[in-house]
């Protein structure tokens, strides 16, 4: 199975950016649909960006639709999550999952994987 560990979050401005990366080991990225959710204190964990295994197909929530780009380098074995113009309610702990499935999913049960999470803190 795969393992993922998520890094780049930290403390940003309104109006600024961030990008986050996933990194797997034990196997490689190219058998998994990817996904990155996020979760503020107090709510539920919430899809924010997926892609599919060849990075030809990705989904985005609505919220962040126009602001946060996922994307997939094989060669690093990584994924990413561009994120511009962050908001205050993008604080959140942002994690990375992987999916078995064949189509770009958006619901937590989908995803078999998941790393830690790592903190991304908007400021007003």
């Amino acid at each position: 199975q795969v393992q993922l560990v998520e890094s780049g979050g930290g403390l940003v401005q309104a109006g600024g950016s961030l990008r986050l990366s996933c990194t797997a080991s034990g196997r490689t990225l190219v058998y998994y649909i990817m996904g990155w959710f996020r979760q503020a204190p107090g709510k539920e964990r919430e899809f924010v960006a997926a892609i599919n295994r060849s990075g030809s197909s990705t989904r985005y929530s609505n919220s962040v639709k126009g602001r946060f780009t996922i994307s997939r380098d094989t060669a690093k074995n990584t994924v990413y999550l561009q994120m511009s113009t962050l908001k205050p309610e993008d604080t959140a702990v942002y994690l990375c999952a992987a999916s078995d499935g064949v189509l770009v999913a958006t619901e937590r049960y989908q995803y078999a994987y998941w790393g830690q999470g790592t903190q991304v803190t908007v400021s007003s």
